[in-house]
């Protein structure tokens, strides 16, 4: 019957969210603690025996699916988004790929791990790469090139290591896709993303908008950047540092403080809101301080089971990570806000709408930074981050660009990347930036990019998404209320609707052309005066 149909959906539904959540908390560990030799080999055979031998089972599962659907259909209102994903999914299955997509996490894994191991020594210590951006920050320009240099130089050791990781992740990528009926691992890739929505035509247009509407702007904030500091020429080491030679912002002195504030904040903006993240504090479920072997970045991860996020990061006292918390703090409510829909697939939006979740926190959290900061260094803080998002607009660009040349040219080398990317750098960025005898840094400087490796094609999400979160930013001045409604409302659905639909309900344009991208940019202009 149907009933007996839909109850065995549900079925599939726990038996995903058991195998999930091993994955999550041996993933959780193993990042907590590269170096411990026991959470790196219990991740590494998860993914070794347990993935492989679940994969297939799912497609089998897939395929009863839309057999069964077929006999007994179930509510298309309900499941239409469901099926439509599960065909994508039983399309590209193909049982000779799983062992190379295996070894593409392993691959993954063991770029996590040299990453993870990379410390500079300066000031009597070994620091992290996390720890190693606060000295970008000081007004002493010796000490801030002096340290750029070291990560630089150390970034520099294993870049031949990082290079051949990705040449293999390319050729299996790419022997992947034409196992799977692709000529190219890009069309595989945009249809295992289930990205139907928009093509890479579309992501195209992007990138042609931005070079027309943002890098100007961006050449700018350079420019203006330049003449402020009254250096003879803007480098690397430039571009974080106060124009006014103000000390660095200090918002926190320790995570106890920072988890302190952005509660205050997150209350100050929705009090439910508030008090989800509240529960997460006190339910142990944040990781947020800087240490040793913790692998770099930030994420939220969710666990199925529970239906709980969890929060990673590495703060070390500086201004971006109340942003990075603000930023993780959105996906959280994202996964808290769908928790309750029985399907395993629906608590998972498709990404380029999780970034709407995520970038709103912080646009909306600037109105609350008294939780840190006075009026000076509040509004400070809040240009810093509007220049950021002019910035992020072109760095998705860049790199997404960069990855549409990798896949269209799967037999790239080394040297050859190194040069496409120094092209793409100086087109989304300009040339303001001096990097005279810097050419060899500058051309690994996609190794920092961890996209790049793990989740190739993951990157155009933060350009769309980001354009959404300007929107809600821009609704919310005009009545923030409704805006926060339609925002959590939207949060609820988790992935039940398409993206059009999804952005429809938080209030937004599913559009990511210049239409959509030069007024927005505009907004942006007028709030910084460039």
């Amino acid at each position: 019957s149907v009933d007996d149909f839909e109850q065995w959906v549900g079925h599939c539904s726990e038996l995903a969210d058991a195998v999930d959540q091993e994955g999550s908390i041996l993933y959780i560990k193993m990042t907590c603690d590269t170096l411990n030799a026991q959470f790196t080999e219990d991740y590494k055979n998860f993914i070794q025996d347990v993935v492989p031998a679940v994969k297939p089972l799912s497609d089998e599962l897939n395929r009863k699916f839309l057999h069964c659907n077929a006999i007994f259909q179930l509510d298309p209102n309900r499941y239409r988004i469901f099926e439509r994903n599960i065909k994508a999914d039983v399309e590209l299955f193909c049982s000779e790929n799983v062992p190379l997509e295996t070894d593409v996490q392993l691959l993954s894994q063991e770029y996590q791990s040299v990453c993870g191991a990379m410390t500079v020594h300066l000031d009597g210590r070994d620091q992290t790469m996390p720890e190693m951006a606060v000295y970008q920050l000081s007004t002493d320009r010796v000490v801030r090139e002096a340290a750029w240099r070291a990560v630089a130089e150390r970034r520099m050791e294993d870049h031949r290591r990082l290079e051949d990781i990705f040449s293999a992740m390319c050729h299996l990528r790419h022997t992947i896709a034409r196992g799977a009926g692709f000529s190219n691992f890009m069309d595989y890739q945009f249809k295992a993303y289930h990205r139907f929505d928009y093509q890479p035509e579309h992501c195209k247009r992007y990138h042609d908008a931005v070079q027309s509407c943002v890098v100007p702007v961006w050449q700018r904030i350079l420019k203006q950047r330049h003449a402020q500091l009254g250096v003879q020429s803007l480098r690397p080491w430039d571009l974080s540092v106060d124009t006014a030679g103000r000390d660095p912002l200090k918002p926190f002195a320790d995570v106890t403080a920072l988890i302190a504030g952005v509660d205050q904040m997150f209350m100050n903006i929705d009090p439910d809101l508030g008090s989800q993240f509240g529960a997460m504090a006190a339910e142990g479920l944040l990781d947020l301080a800087s240490r040793k072997g913790k692998a770099p970045g930030g994420y939220q991860n969710t666990l199925s089971e529970a239906r709980k996020p969890f929060i990673f990061m590495n703060a070390v006292g500086v201004d971006g990570d109340v942003r990075t918390l603000l930023h993780e703090g959105g996906h959280a409510f994202h996964a808290m806000a769908c928790a309750g829909d029985p399907l395993h697939a629906y608590r998972q939006a498709p990404m380029e709408f999780c970034e709407v979740a995520s970038m709103s926190m912080e646009l909306l959290g600037n109105h609350f930074l008294s939780a840190f900061y006075h009026e000076q260094d509040a509004q400070r803080s809040i240009r810093d981050h509007l220049e950021s998002v002019i910035h992020l607009l072109a760095w998705v660009a860049n790199v997404d660009a960069f990855q549409h040349w990798i896949y269209e040219n799967p037999e790239n080398t080394a040297q050859e990347r190194g040069q496409k990317w120094v092209e793409l750098y100086q087109a989304f960025n300009g040339t303001e930036t001096d990097w005279s005898g810097l050419q060899p840094h500058l051309e690994i400087l996609w190794h920092r990019q961890l996209h790049i490796f793990e989740v190739p094609f993951y990157y155009i999400e933060y350009g769309i998404a980001q354009l959404g979160a300007l929107q809600i930013w821009k609704n919310a001045k005009i009545d923030w209320r409704q805006a926060l409604e339609k925002y959590k409302r939207a949060l609820a659905l988790g992935g039940s609707r398409a993206l059009p639909e999804l952005f429809a309900t938080a209030g937004l344009e599913f559009d990511f052309s210049e239409r959509t991208i030069a007024p927005l940019v505009e907004e942006l202009v007028q709030e910084l005066h460039v």
